[in-house]
């Protein structure tokens, strides 16, 4: 559904008065940038060169060299400024709702293109599935199917009044037929303020009257709402990105938990938003449950609020001894880069209303600048030097190299040895041309596309049989790490119950569990990248081979790149909470209702496959699927473009009558040199 633009001047986003060095920090981002057009404007020229057989792989590298959008996943503790910093980050202090509580029900997905001015391109917003609906409104979402499990009676009943309540506001605000909006979206082609409220900003808040909830249009679609996207031209990147922001961890329902989970998979790069004033301590654990399963490197950790502490820049050294012990102790990324900043400041910065900051910002602002810069520092210090203290550059700083380094070096050298097997490729082509009489070939054109075809086939097949048998191997061993850890469960709970009886509540931690399929997940990971990077090996030295027997030296030029093997996906499904993760009032009642050893033992037993059934599940099917589909999609793409190339040889060896017609001596020796020139620039991003 596609809406125009109605746009109302008093809920327009804001422009801000942005500081001169509002990209600082993303140097290394804008050098990428420059690279990415250098390589476009070479494979514009490279399409011009080819033969209609090679437009195809071509047209294909232009593709993802215009669509290539690194991702950033923002989680955030409660309260610690996630939604402001999302605003400084894009330059735009009033973007997001930061004022409502709590305003990110969906994942939010901001997709911002550089530009000299600010302009509001779109909006999609996608609702849930009638099935992700019916397991809310019938079962409460996961954490009514946990408390019903657990038997927390009061806590499933609050959960029930709930739902019932949300589900009649729902009709009251979208119509008896809402449900026919189930799996649609909604696309705008602009957005404003009340756009975002009315998707977006569930508020939560079940003891406003119903007919009040009518009346206001805030939250209007945002209970079905499952996902948004906002289109924006920005002032402060320098190269497109997307940067998502979460619902996190505290979702009333827990039903978009596997939302924030499924946009950790698509991630390489995380931003964790924590509050210098709260830090991170073992009450975040669903937090750092999110973050354990990701490398030290995906992760960087953005302290903000350092403008509510009295002295930041004495604190801030013990506020991160804090973190990282605390890293440590819950198995979390230690190693991740810390940074310390304010988006109040920030913010301050880009609205032009530093005098309007907060006394106790303000003192914090200058303690901090007096330390940092000493005796250079003043009351009319320049905005661009508070926009430093924001902290904002060296955020910026580290999320450009993780995106650079992670992601925009290895897509460049990907697609440079793509298009360099094509260019050299097509210096073959020329040679065939000219010296085809004199070229012995052991097969025909028709034998040569053949035996392609049958080798293609052979290796997907070949590919399809590895992976299917290293993940049945891990099917198995993820299935008896499960069952070996209810089995010590088990064994430790009913020593409990020899030792103090039933009256003592017993205490199991699931980490054990995470870190054995943990373990398990990493082990066929490597072994699915080894099996793919020697089939992708063998797959090249066989169209060597081949393109010898067909064509003989005339084509030893051509430059064959054995495919790079794409990472496997950090397994975030882990972070999904189970029964046994509440310590607390929840798993007491659930002790407290059984009566006898045996009842505790099977009942125990079943709790826990119950609780692991979505995560054993994704772990062992979903995400699977996705490592199969992303090595399998390599290769299918080398297997495309080798074919293109075989074809515009053996298509060229068939007419290779005409090739002196077709270009003069003048034409042919400009299209060579201009080959040569792109030739030279794919070279020197494939190396």
């Amino acid at each position: 559904m596609n809406i125009e633009a109605k746009l109302d001047t008093a809920t327009r986003i804001r422009a801000s008065s942005s500081p001169s060095n509002l990209r600082a920090g993303m140097e290394k981002l804008a050098d990428f940038a420059q690279d990415v057009e250098t390589l476009e404007k070479a494979v514009d020229t490279l399409g011009e060169l080819v033969g209609q057989e090679s437009r195809k792989p071509v047209d294909r590298l232009k593709s993802e060299l215009a669509t290539f959008e690194p991702r950033v996943t923002v989680l955030g503790q409660v309260k610690a400024g996630k939604t402001a910093l999302i605003n400084a980050i894009t330059g735009w202090s009033d973007l997001l709702p930061s004022d409502v509580n709590p305003w990110t029900s969906v994942v939010t997905s901001l997709h911002l293109t550089p530009a000299k001015k600010r302009a509001e391109k779109g909006a999609r917003f996608r609702f849930m599935t009638e099935d992700e609906w019916a397991r809310l409104t019938t079962k409460g979402g996961r954490i009514g199917e946990l408390a019903d499990r657990a038997g927390a009676d009061s806590e499933l009943a609050k959960i029930q009044e709930q739902i019932e309540r949300m589900r009649t506001m729902s009709k009251a605000r979208l119509g008896r037929n809402f449900e026919l909006l189930m799996g649609q979206e909604h696309e705008y082609s602009y957005f404003d303020k009340n756009l975002l409220e009315r998707y977006i900003c569930l508020g939560d808040d079940f003891d406003v009257d119903t007919q009040d909830a009518i009346s206001d249009d805030q939250g209007r679609f945002a209970d079905i709402t499952r996902s948004a996207e906002l289109f924006l031209n920005c002032q402060s990147v320098p190269f497109r990105m997307c940067i998502r922001d979460t619902p996190g961890v505290n979702d009333t329902f827990m039903v978009r938990e596997l939302v924030t989970i499924q946009a950790l998979r698509d991630s390489r790069v995380c931003v964790v938003v924590l509050s210098a004033t709260q830090a991170l301590t073992s009450v975040d654990m669903a937090l750092l449950r999110m973050i354990s399963n990701l490398k030290s490197r995906e992760v960087i950790i953005f302290v903000n609020r350092i403008d509510e502490l009295s002295d930041p820049a004495n604190q801030m050294s013990e506020i991160e001894q804090s973190i990282r012990a605390t890293l440590k102790a819950n198995g979390g990324p230690e190693n991740a880069q810390l940074v310390f900043g304010s988006a109040y400041w920030a913010n301050m910065v880009l609205t032009g209303e530093l005098q309007s900051m907060h006394k106790a910002s303000a003192d914090a602002l200058v303690s901090f600048s007096r330390a940092v810069l000493g005796e250079k520092f003043s009351r009319d210090t320049p905005v661009g030097v508070i926009w430093e203290m924001s902290g904002l550059p060296q955020l910026m700083a580290a999320v450009s190299d993780q995106i650079v380094t992670s992601l925009g070096a290895p897509f460049l050298k990907r697609v440079a040895s793509s298009a360099t097997t094509i260019a050299t490729s097509q210096q073959a082509v020329r040679t065939v041309r000219v010296e085809v009489e004199g070229v012995a070939s052991e097969l025909s054109s028709e034998q040569i596309m053949a035996t392609f075809e049958r080798m293609a086939e052979d290796t997907v097949a070949t590919l399809e049989s590895q992976l299917s048998r290293i993940f049945d191997h891990y099917r198995i061993r993820a299935d008896r790490a499960h069952a070996n850890f209810v089995e010590r469960a088990t064994h430790s709970l009913l020593g409990h119950l020899e030792t103090y009886g039933d009256e003592h509540v017993w205490e199991y931690d699931p980490t054990g569990l995470r870190v054995l399929l943990r373990s398990a997940y990493s082990a066929m990971g490597n072994q699915a990248r080894k099996s793919a990077k020697a089939i992708y090996e063998q797959a090249v030295t066989d169209i060597a081979q081949l393109l010898f027997r067909g064509f003989g030296p005339v084509v030893e030029g051509i430059q064959l790149a054995v495919p790079d093997v794409p990472q496997v996906p950090a397994p975030v499904s882990l972070s999904q909470t189970i029964a046994l993760d509440f310590n607390d009032s929840w798993w007491s009642l659930w002790w407290r209702r059984m009566r006898g050893y045996k009842a505790f033992a099977k009942k125990f037993s079943d709790l826990i496959s119950a609780e692991t059934e979505d995560f054993m599940t994704q772990m062992k099917d979903v995400q699977t699927a996705d490592i199969q589909a992303e090595l399998l999609e390599e290769l299918e793409h080398f297997l495309e473009e080798q074919r293109s190339i075989l074809i515009s040889l053996t298509s060229d060896a068939e007419h290779q009558g005409d090739a002196k017609r077709l270009f003069d001596a003048s034409e042919n020796e400009n299209r060579e040199r201009k080959l040569e020139d792109t030739l030279g620039t794919f070279r020197r991003y494939a190396t």
